[in-house]
């Protein structure tokens, strides 16, 4: 049997980071076609992700995308697809492709040492249509 997730991008965040957190619910309000599920890289959910791939799962300053049976991204990479599969006037964000992901992947480094400075450390509640969307935290 099919699990819900399989036909989704799943996010898989660091879940006790605020700026992650606020980029969750980001992507939340503007997933109009319920294209997206989320997992926090500390859940069992991302630890398994992250194992299976030889991955860090011990280091939670990446963001990733997956569609499962197909491709993982990281980093910028992931922030540029996530932005084209919203569509409208995110799709714009298909010229960042043009730079090297080595050059924008050290943009992504430096806000991501950063990132708990950066936000208030709270973490968003999500309401109960929003919950659907989340595997693990």
């Amino acid at each position: 049997m099919k699990e819900i997730w399989e036909d989704k991008h799943i996010v898989f965040f660091d879940g006790e980071c605020g700026v992650c957190n606020f980029w969750v619910q980001w992507i939340l309000e503007r997933d109009g076609n319920n294209q997206f599920m989320f997992a926090s890289l500390q859940s069992d959910f991302g630890q398994k992700f992250l194992a299976e791939r030889g991955l860090e799962t011990k280091a939670f300053n990446t963001l990733y995308l997956w569609k499962p049976g197909q491709y993982y991204l990281i980093k910028s990479r992931a922030v540029l697809q996530i932005a084209n599969i919203l569509g409208g006037i995110y799709k714009l964000s298909i010229v960042g492709k043009i730079v090297p992901a080595f050059f924008s992947d050290q943009l992504y480094d430096l806000v991501s040492r950063n990132r708990m400075k950066l936000a208030n450390q709270k973490c968003f509640l999500p309401d109960r249509n929003q919950k659907k969307k989340f595997i693990e935290v």
